[in-house]
């Protein structure tokens, strides 16, 4: 039985990516461990990396979030060559070597770091999810007047990305695949009025302008793959499950 230790496990990919990895043993790194499947880890230090990687031969690193993803990914990568591991899964996002942001500039470092490991690897970039979508536009129609930034987004469901990653897992390693994102290109300005239709909301919008180096890229739609592999579920499917 193939051993498979999953960072991030508890968390919006990680919780469809464990249950998709069948009969494998799942090892879930957390911060604190609760129960006989999880390890106490600290990716930015590093502790308690050692006894949970003791023994796998797969380590799907999903942990990620606004800072840190280069060192953490660094200690893991270290982690799991001393460990001798056989397979190391890394999801991306689109467009991370384009997008001048902070965000994507670490997840581009550590997919660099992740190529260069002793450790063979497979890494998916995907877009944003539809959840992530939708928490950005709720969040935004809590005015009376939305802010809709100039930006076209490509969102796929979080759940054809667990579907496609444990596929990745349970195979060889395949250096960087194709990248995965929804099946349709909208305008910010589209999902929030997609998202106010929904919940019987009124609201106006005022365009906006993203400045510097980052909107010349999204002016250009630089953020996206539109030659990327796509998902079915469209963010109108996914509004329709959440609201009716």
């Amino acid at each position: 039985m193939t051993t498979i230790v999953v960072t991030g496990g508890t968390g919006t990919l990680g919780k469809l990516v464990v249950p998709a990895l069948g009969d494998a043993k799942v090892r879930i790194l957390s911060r604190t461990a609760s129960g006989p499947d999880r390890f106490a880890c600290d990716l930015m230090t590093g502790e308690g990396l050692a006894p949970a990687l003791d023994g796998a031969e797969v380590v799907v690193h999903l942990a990620g979030g606004p800072k840190g993803d280069d060192v953490a990914t660094a200690n893991l990568v270290r982690a799991a060559e001393r460990a001798g591991a056989c397979h190391l899964v890394f999801i991306s996002v689109i467009a991370a070597d384009a997008v001048p942001l902070g965000y994507f500039r670490r997840k581009h470092e550590a997919e660099k770091l992740v190529a260069a490991s002793e450790v063979p690897s497979t890494t998916l970039r995907a877009a944003q999810f539809h959840g992530f979508c939708l928490n950005a536009v709720r969040a935004a129609a809590k005015l009376p007047i939305v802010p809709v930034p100039a930006i076209n987004v490509q969102p796929v469901d979080a759940r054809e990305v667990a579907e496609r990653i444990a596929r990745l897992a349970l195979g060889d390693p395949a250096g960087r695949v194709r990248d995965l994102a929804g099946p349709t290109v909208y305008g910010m300005g589209e999902l929030v009025d997609k998202y106010v239709r929904a919940r019987g909301l009124r609201r106006l919008k005022m365009p906006m302008r993203v400045p510097g180096a980052a909107g010349k890229v999204y002016r250009a739609d630089g953020n996206l793959n539109l030659d990327a592999d796509t998902g079915t579920r469209t963010f109108e499917d996914y509004l329709a499950e959440l609201f009716g």
